[in-house]
This record gives structure tokens, sequence and C-alpha cells, in this order.
């Protein structure tokens, strides 16, 4: 019992003399959103491809509609639908997310209204439902949905620090580090591209900062990679797709049309 409290009296010590100093930045709009449909495959970290997928974006008036979307080939489902307004700057308006089947550890829904603060998650065990709901002060700039399209807007000369909503049981806001880094060259046929490299480190202020390294809970590094040029596009994306995924990575493909004698419904 000794040995608890003093650990607890340490970890109050380091977030006293260590205050949080990470202040969060609102992303003005350098490239209007509209009308995307990319095809994207789903790969472990060795290269294995287990999912296929899109990320299908629409518009209307000042509100715009992202869907990404992944079918495992174990039969797991993955859907983040994120709406959000871009007037100026990027302001998230509501963020669900399903994650179901084996690829997963466990079945999930969760909704963000970023409006109300409303945060709701919905889990089963044994086939049961469990939903909580709670209130939580929302930033307007909450990056959550949000992170293939920030990156094409951040500053690339410097750190920027973005807020985004764990939704969980106990929902909470973390700061997400989002770094330059040494881009990479990639080809198209002879053509060759120059891609901005982002890292983004995930960090959970207080206590519970101190303590997550300490017992394995530290989120791992993203990394996303952004095509130079005037229309910035993504290509690559390297981290957990949830808090309770392994490392993954997303990529562009290009669909193959069916042979020719392939019957079709």
């Amino acid at each position: 019992m000794l040995k608890s409290q003093n650990i607890a009296l340490l970890v109050a010590s380091i977030v006293l003399l260590f205050p949080s100093r990470d202040a969060a930045e609102t992303v003005p709009v350098r490239h209007i959103e509209g009308v995307t449909f990319g095809f994207l495959v789903l790969r472990t970290v060795d290269g294995k491809a287990i999912a296929y997928g899109n990320l299908k974006q629409v518009s209307k008036g000042n509100l715009v509609t992202d869907e990404l979307l992944f079918h495992f080939k174990d039969g797991s489902l993955y859907d983040q639908i994120t709406k959000f307004t871009q007037k100026g700057e990027f302001r998230l308006v509501s963020d669900q997310v399903v994650q179901k089947g084996p690829a997963f550890k466990q079945d999930s829904e969760s909704w963000i209204d970023a409006e109300n603060g409303k945060i709701t998650v919905r889990t089963y065990k044994d086939g049961k439902p469990k939903e909580t709901s709670q209130r939580l002060d929302v930033p307007a700039d909450a990056a959550n949905g949000l992170l293939f399209t920030l990156a094409k807007n951040i500053d690339p000369s410097r750190e920027t620090v973005m807020p985004m909503v764990a939704a969980s049981e106990k929902p909470r806001i973390v700061k997400l580090h989002i770094s330059p880094a040494e881009g990479k060259v990639i080809k198209q046929g002879t053509i060759t591209l120059n891609t901005q490299h982002f890292v983004v480190k995930t960090k959970i202020e207080g206590a519970a900062g101190v303590i997550a390294p300490l017992l394995g809970k530290q989120p791992p590094d993203a990394h996303i990679w952004i095509v130079k040029s005037e229309a910035p596009t993504f290509v690559e994306f390297e981290g957990p797709l949830s808090q309770d995924t392994p490392v993954w990575r997303i990529e562009l493909m290009t669909p193959e049309p069916d042979p020719p004698n392939a019957k079709t419904n």
C-alpha cells in the first residue's frame, strides 16, 4: 500500500513540475476539399494485404463528409464517417467509427458529436451490447478522421499540435504532435515524385500520460506521406487504425478489371 502511495505521489510531482505546454492550434484551409474516391489497400508492416477499401469524399455547401472503409479478407469491417466544415479553418462536426470482426480485439461503435460534446461508445461482449454516453468539451479543431486532410494543409516546416478525442468508455482529449520528417521518393512509371513525410506522436496529458509508457499503453507513432505538389495528395499511412489495432499500412492501389470472360451480376 505504501509503495502504491509513493508511486502516486511521484507521478503527481512529475505532473506539477513539468506541466503541459502543448498548445493546440487550428489549421487554415490551404486546399479546399471536394469530391474524391480513392482505392486503398491495407497491409501488415511486412507487406501482406489484409483488407481492401476506399476513401470517399463528398461535399454539400460548406459541409464535407469523408468515409474511410475497409473490408477485411477475414470478414472484418472498419468504417469511419467524418463530417467537417472548411470555412477558413477545418472544424470537426462529427465522427463515427464502426469496427467489427476478428481483426479487432472487440467489436465496437463510437459516435462523437463535436457540437454538443456527446461521446457515445457501444461495445459488444458475447453478443450483448453495452452502451455508454458522456459529455466532453470537444475542441472544434479536433483531428478525429481528419489526419489525411490536415496533412495536406499544415505547415511542413514546423511541428503542429492538434487535439483528438480518444473515444472510449472514459473519453479523454489527447494531443497529436505532427512533425515534418525526411520524405522519400516514389515513382509512377518513369515519373519521379517527392513526398512530404510527417511523424504523428500521440501524447496523453496528466498523470495518465506519465504512467502510460510504463504500462505499455503509449500509442505507437504514426507516419503519413503526402506528394509534394500544388495539389498535395495522400499516398501512404502507417500506424494503428484505432486504439486496439497493431500498426498497419494504408496504400493507394489501382483497381484491376475483370478478365474478359468473367461473369458479372
